[in-house]
Parts: structure tokens; sequence; C-alpha cells
């Protein structure tokens, strides 16, 4: 094995296969370091890719029970085989990893199996299990080794009855309930997959509302929305500690009025977050610094106090999303080849797979509110949308918030069907600095849920809109 590169990215996830796929385009010899001995990070195996199998495969079940009969679809003892769940959502896993592996293969990237650690800013050291370490040069060095699930006090993991998303995509039997600790977008997904299939969901949120980073108006829809799934949503709740009682766990709680109460429950999942991974790299022997979050301090260009070392996705500040990471190692790549790119950090989009899904771009309205910025809002229900009628996807809204001058879009949030995807076309017209006039000028095919943008731009503008 050649032990000399160019570029070395330590990590396979989104931003690390990214990178290396880039940095390797560019003409670098380009090597990645990944400790599992799967590629794909977080994202791919544990995360992202089988959430959102899982999503689709609960979804369906979910529909064809209570849906089917109404569309003139009668299937008779509907029943859900629970293992084959979890196989269809390995196998799915497994196809990515393969793409994976064929995309270094193509890229003629060399993957080295092992944990680094840096023993120089030029330098690290590659431990791998039953064979001897192997000391790794290069010229650069892009740190893209993600985050890990995060706790609160009280509550230690085990990964048997006090689990993290990681264990819950792999149960061996369908759990009769749940309890989830954190509201936000992890666990919202999760108790989505769960109450689908049938099990008991509770969530135990300890601010004001479910996914609470989000536009305000998201986590009354969401909550309103479970409640109708049978999702019991606790907010202002405070968990004070969990127990493994062998079949069942205990997770006891302060509620509104600050009173003890406890929940046993099959499992308790724990979603309150996630951490930098940072630790065993050897970033003692660097000048790379840590900030008080122990996430990676890096400049403008994602470079760390040794210029030559860049960091990127989750072990940097920012949100901790897969096509953020994708964004900056692309980013790094292409600056160390001498070129100027740039990221719009506003313009990247959060999304939630529940359904109806969460889609949001831009500023929310409480982030215009603190800036004193005035703003115009258009907001249409799908409830009156002709293609949400047609396929019984009435739930939710889209919501454009615009600037009344000169009707620049300074942000869009949509939850409803498809919102995953409808966002897309919302990030071009920010993008470019559309106005809401030009984007409700063009063309948009009917009938389609994409309409119920057309219609919040036309209200934001002061056009009013069109019934559809």
């Amino acid at each position: 094995m050649d032990t000399t590169f160019d570029i070395v990215v330590i990590g396979s996830g989104p931003g690390g296969y990214a990178a290396a796929i880039r940095a390797s385009q560019l003409g670098f010899k380009t090597a990645i370091v990944e400790k599992y001995n799967t590629l794909g990070g977080t994202c791919t195996n544990v995360g992202c890719i089988p959430t959102k199998a899982l999503l689709d495969s609960t979804q369906y079940y979910h529909t064809a029970a209570t849906k089917f009969a109404i569309h003139g679809i009668n299937l008779k003892d509907i029943s859900l085989d629970f293992t084959q769940l979890i196989n269809r959502k390995a196998d799915v896993v497994k196809q990515n990893t393969a793409g994976l592996n064929y995309l270094m293969s193509k890229n003629k990237i060399e993957v080295i199996t092992g944990t680094a650690s840096f023993v120089g800013s030029t330098e690290i050291k590659v431990s791998r299990l039953n064979e001897e370490p192997i000391l790794i040069k290069g010229t650069y060095f892009i740190i893209a080794t993600g985050s890990k699930p995060s706790t609160i006090p009280g509550v230690t993991i085990d990964k048997k009855r006090i689990i993290t998303s990681t264990e819950a995509l792999s149960l061996t039997e369908k759990p009769k309930s749940i309890t989830i600790i954190g509201g936000g977008v992890i666990g919202v997904e999760m108790a989505s997959i769960y109450s689908r299939i049938g099990t008991e969901v509770t969530i135990i949120e300890y601010s004001d509302s479910l996914i609470p980073t989000m536009d305000r108006e998201f986590g009354k829809e969401l909550k309103k929305l479970f409640a109708k799934n049978g999702i019991k949503v606790l907010l202002n709740h405070k968990v004070q500690g969990t127990v493994n009682n062998g079949d069942t766990a205990a997770v006891t709680f302060l509620d509104t009025n600050n009173t003890l109460q406890e929940i046993t429950t099959d499992y308790c999942l724990v979603a309150v977050g996630r951490k930098p991974y940072t630790e065993g790299l050897g970033l003692e022997n660097t000048s790379v610094k840590l900030d008080d979050r122990e996430r990676i301090s890096v400049n403008e260009k994602l470079q760390t106090a040794n210029p030559n070392i860049y960091a990127i996705g989750d072990v940097i500040a920012g949100p901790m999303l897969a096509h953020k990471a994708e964004e900056e190692g692309v980013f790094v790549a292409e600056t160390i080849n001498g070129q100027k790119p740039h990221i719009n950090y506003n313009l990247i989009p959060g999304v939630v797979y529940t359904w109806p899904e969460i889609a949001s771009v831009g500023f929310t309205e409480e982030e215009l509110k603190k800036q004193g910025k005035d703003y115009r809002v258009g907001k249409f229900p799908f409830l009156a949308s002709a293609r949400a009628r047609a396929a019984m996807e009435k739930d939710g809204f889209a919501k454009v918030l615009t600037d009344p001058k000169y009707g620049e879009i300074l942000g869009i949030h949509i939850i409803g069907p498809r919102a995953a995807d409808l966002i897309a076309q919302g990030i071009i017209g920010m993008e470019y600095e559309v106005t809401d006039e030009d984007m409700f000028r063009i063309s948009y095919a009917h009938p389609t849920y994409s309409e119920a943008l057309k219609e919040a731009y036309l209200i934001s503008s002061g056009q009013g809109a069109i019934n559809i």
C-alpha cells in the first residue's frame, strides 16, 4: 500500500466521500480512512438511509391499513412482517454501501480501514484490527468524522432498553410501546415509524414545541397530526432519569406542574441531539482547537489552526445535515485546488421525513421578528389543493415569507405531501434572487402539489390566491 497522498480524508460519511471523490476528480492522489468495515458513515448505515427506508415501508403499511378501503381497494387480513421490514432496510443500506465502494474504485481512491489519529500535522497513524498500525502522510487532511448520539443527566444509554436511533433501527421484534426523549427531527421521525405499525408512542420534550429549531407553526401542526395518529406528546416536561428493568424501561420526568411522574415502556429512545466525534483523533499533536461545544474551530475556508488540516460536517459549527457536509466536502476539495467556491448557509434546507413531510429554507418568522425586519406572509393550505384532495393528502400548508418592498423571498416553509422535493424549487428562487411575483408567474403543471407554492407566492405578493 502506498502511504503518501496529496489529500487524506478521515471519515467516509457524506462529507468525507464527497470530499474524496471531488479531490480525485481534480487530480489529487486521495485516500479515505474509515474505522468501520463499511463506507458511508452514520447517514448511510444507521441514519438517513435506513430511517427513510423504514419511514417508506411503514407509511405503505399505514396507508394500506387506513386508506385503501376508501379508494375501493379491499385487503383481507392485512398483516405486518416486522422481520422483513428490517431486512428490507438492511438491503437498502447494503445497496448504498456497495455503490460507495464502486465510486471509490472508479475514482481510484485508496480506502484504508482503521482508526486514524494524528501524530503530527502531516502524518496520521491508522490502527487496524489484528494488524500492525500504519503511518500515512498527507499534504492536506480533511477531518470528516461526524457525530454520535448525546444524552442528558440521569440518562445512561445501555443500548438494550435505553437506546439510541441506531438500536431502534434494528430491533428484532415490534415493541408494544416506546417512549422517546426529545421531540426534534430524530425523535419525530422515529415516532412516525413506530406509531404507524401499532406501537404505543410517547414523546417527552423539554421545550414548548416539537422540532423547536424550525418554524413554530410546524410544531403546532405536527402535534395536531400526531394526536390524530395516537402519538402522545408531552411538552414542557423535563426527564429526570431512566432505569432498565430487564424486560422494560422506566422513565421519570417532571410535568408542567413540576410533579414527578413515571412511564413504564418497552424501550426508551434517547433522541436529544448529537455531539461531534473528535475523541482519539490525536488533535493534541496538532494545533487544531476545539470550541466550547467540542466542535473543531475553522475559518471561512474551513481550515483549522493548521492551514493544511480542514474540518467539515458534524464536527464543526452549523446544522448536522448530510447535505451540508457534502457541500463542505466539495468546497474544501475545490479550495485546496485554488478555486473560490461559496456556500450560502442560509440556503441549506432542513427536512423532516414525517408524513406529511416538513421542509424549510431561509429565515423563519421568529428570526425575522428578532431582526426587526418587515416581511409579508403568503400561506396556502393543502386542503385547498386539487391534487392533495385527489390523493387524500390534505394536511399541512405552504408558507413563504417575502420582502414587502422588492418581493425578495426570505424564507419558505412547507408541511405537506412531498415537501422534501418541493423545497428545491424555492431554493433555486432564493439563490438567484427571484421575486415572489416571478415565482408565481411561471407555469405550474395542474394538478400538482407544487401549485400550493404558486398560491403562497401570489398571496405574499398581494395578488390574492386563485382557487385550485
